[in-house]
């Protein structure tokens, strides 16, 4: 049995990612990690689904013995990626997909640089823009910080493997799993269909 792929996934903030990554998860062999952090779960969060909630103390115990893949520590709280979330999975023939920013996803490069790294896109600045003011949950000036984040996120998108543009969400998905079908076929990855080629 074949290793599953460990997939790094990030966008800005209102590229659709969370809906593309809904599409995704329908289908078989994919799962997503739950990160893990020490912020407290607010109204709705459940531990294990949303995040993994542990205590400062234990988050800086595992950081001890190596147990997160990466980790960052952004307003005064730690997030991270355990291990545990990752490996046993892809031992098992199960892809993982990362939801992760980008900085962090920098970091996974380093120490892991045969994942597959994709960034999905807006169709434009304007029309991110467009999308965050028709959520209706942030102020003009917290859109702007966004769209500012934004603009420096997407200039580091040719650190990726792959961009996908979400302008209409049906083929966007469509575009990830044609990534997901070209990975499988390249050489680096293809010994499997080469051994059953030789028999």
């Amino acid at each position: 049995m074949s290793k599953g792929r460990l997939i790094v996934f990030s966008a800005p903030s209102g590229c659709g990612k969370g809906t593309m990554l809904e599409q995704i998860l329908k289908n078989d062999g994919f799962r997503c990690s739950v990160s893990a952090t020490t912020r407290s779960p607010r109204p709705g969060d459940v531990d294990g689904v949303n995040y993994h909630f542990i205590s400062r103390e234990d988050f800086e115990d595992r950081i001890g013995k190596d147990m997160f893949l990466e980790y960052a520590e952004y307003c005064g709280n730690y997030y991270g990626t355990l291990l545990s979330e990752v490996d046993p999975y892809l031992e098992k023939g199960i892809d993982v997909i990362l939801e992760i920013e980008v900085q962090g996803a920098m970091k996974i490069r380093q120490k892991r640089p045969d994942a597959v790294f994709i960034f999905i896109a807006p169709p434009s600045v304007s029309e991110l823009r467009r999308r965050l003011n028709k959520r209706g949950t942030e102020t003009q000036e917290v859109i702007e910080e966004r769209i500012s984040q934004a603009a420096g996120e997407i200039a580091l998108a040719e650190k990726y493997d792959y961009v996908i543009v979400n302008d209409a969400l049906e083929d966007a998905v469509d575009d990830f799993f044609a990534v997901m079908r070209a990975e499988k076929l390249k050489a680096a990855n293809s010994g499997d269909i080469i051994n059953e080629v030789l028999k």
